[in-house]
């Protein structure tokens, strides 16, 4: 039992190790890598089956432990960047800041899958795509950089990615060992589930309500974001040869990728031109193709 508690702390500290450094890096293949070694999985198995039979194990405290150790991991990673870094203009942090409903979808079926994986061994050889899929130690590791830079929002977002996919494959666990057959011998017990039933539903209710709200902001995001390119095209119309690649919604911000060979004309006539067609406050930043970025400001703000 020993080497097997030692072997897990080994494995999620080298895990964590390879994700806050593949979220510096901005390497997707070797966050990945952090997936598949990531051993955290197990004991949220491990959770599932103590709820489901009505037993009090200590698979909770390795969870909250190492999601701490992750968290820690990556404050101390966060060190090695600047101060002014801008960690949305990071694809690793700003894929895992803005979770919506259909992540946790896709984190239910993942949980259905990893918790078929664990009860049969048969097809336990799917366990490393459900590792990647489900993605539990990089949104730990996001959330302690942007801890670490003192971006409480973003820290928030990652943590509540990171609550859905747990979430998830508890709930996946619940009803795969149920329908297995493993609460057979806890039907003879009485009550102590009173409490689990409460944490469940009150995990839920923390999940659920910002990843709801996060997802009609994004959509209504998306929207305005047809606008800012209708808009923004007009406006780069009056330099010859320029034209407007796309304008997408990064984490909350509408940003517009603009092809010219000169120089840009002033972002407070492209802001002035966006009032009434998107929502004051909403923030735009312009990306130009030779590499510059322009954060223009805020719709309807004094300029």
């Amino acid at each position: 039992m020993r080497a097997k508690r030692s072997a897990f702390w080994t494995m999620l500290a080298l895990s964590a190790i390879i994700a806050a450094a593949g979220i510096h890096t901005d390497s997707t293949a070797t966050v990945i890598g952090a997936m598949i070694i990531a051993p955290l999985g197990t004991p949220i198995m491990g959770i599932a089956l103590a709820i489901v039979r009505r037993r009090r194990e200590g698979a909770v405290g390795f969870v909250f432990f190492g999601a701490l150790l992750v968290i820690a991991t990556g404050m101390v990673f966060s060190l090695l960047l600047p101060t002014s870094y801008a960690l949305l203009a990071n694809s690793q942090i700003a894929a895992r800041t803005s979770p919506k409903l259909m992540d946790l979808v896709a984190a239910l079926a993942t949980g259905l899958a990893g918790a078929v994986a664990h009860a049969r061994r048969d097809v336990a050889a799917v366990l490393p795509g459900v590792a990647i899929a489900i993605s539990l130690v990089p949104p730990l590791a996001v959330a302690g950089v942007c801890l670490g830079q003192g971006a409480g929002w973003l820290t928030l977002g990652a943590l509540v990615l990171f609550l859905s996919n747990l979430l998830a494959l508890v709930l996946g666990g619940i009803a795969v060992f149920t329908a297995t057959g493993y609460a057979a011998e806890s039907v003879a017990r009485s009550g102590g589930s009173g409490h689990t039933r409460l944490t469940l539903v009150l995990l839920a209710v923390v999940v659920l309500l910002p990843l709801s709200v996060n997802s009609v902001v994004s959509y209504l995001l998306s929207a305005w974001s047809a606008q800012a390119r209708a808009v923004a095209t007009e406006w780069i119309s009056a330099v010859p040869g320029s034209s407007i690649a796309g304008a997408d919604v990064v984490s909350r911000e509408i940003h517009i990728r603009v092809r010219t060979p000169g120089d840009l004309p002033p972002v407070s006539g492209l802001l002035g031109a966006l009032r009434g067609r998107v929502p004051d406050g909403v923030p735009i930043v312009v990306e130009v193709t030779q590499g510059g970025t322009i954060n223009a400001g805020r719709v309807g703000a004094p300029s």
